[in-house]
């Protein structure tokens, strides 16, 4: 899965093989606590991952039961290893929330986040702006670093990157990335 975009926990529970399309390198995510349904691309390197795990199941993962128990002792375990009680406060869904954070950061645009989020209200996502706000308070948030690019391979390398496609001039293709 991108981690560009973050599902729920009992969203990635439920997730089954069906539920992802190798060709297209996309997954359907039902919906879940009145969410919306939506259709998210997936990195080749998470369709890589996925391809070595075992087919035997309907389900991809455990349930969430499962998932949550798992994170917890894991966070517990590194939490000891580095000597930090900080880290026992991060939750599964504190990870949802700081990358939506940090796509309202990148884009500054609330109907992406309420899009890869799958909330039915723009009033859900604008937590995010809030947040966004107070942690980048910096000015610059209209700053980009532009990068033109003539082959496919230039294309690919930039947007694996996180840079955008903004247009094409003259047989060059022009993308930026905030600051």
């Amino acid at each position: 899965m991108s981690p560009a975009k973050l599902p729920l926990c009992g969203e990635i529970s439920r997730l089954k093989w069906t539920s992802i399309d190798f060709q297209q390198r996309v997954v359907r995510i039902s919906a879940e606590k009145g969410s919306n349904s939506r259709i998210l691309p997936i990195s080749p390197k998470s369709i890589q991952m996925l391809n070595n795990l075992p087919k035997n199941k309907e389900r991809i993962f455990a349930d969430a039961g499962h998932m949550h128990a798992n994170f917890f002792v894991q966070r517990r375990r590194i939490a000891k290893k580095l000597g930090d009680s900080r880290l026992l406060e991060i939750h599964f869904h504190t990870l949802r929330h700081w990358k939506a954070t940090a796509e309202q950061h990148k884009t500054k645009d609330p109907w992406h986040v309420k899009e890869i989020l799958g909330h039915k209200s723009i009033q859900s996502t604008e937590v995010y702006i809030h947040i966004e706000k107070q942690l980048y308070q910096t000015g610059t948030s209209d700053e980009f670093t532009v990068k033109v690019a003539t082959t496919p391979q230039e294309i690919t390398a930039l947007l694996e990157v996180g840079f955008e496609y903004v247009t094409t001039k003259d047989a060059l293709a022009y993308f930026r990335k905030r600051k």
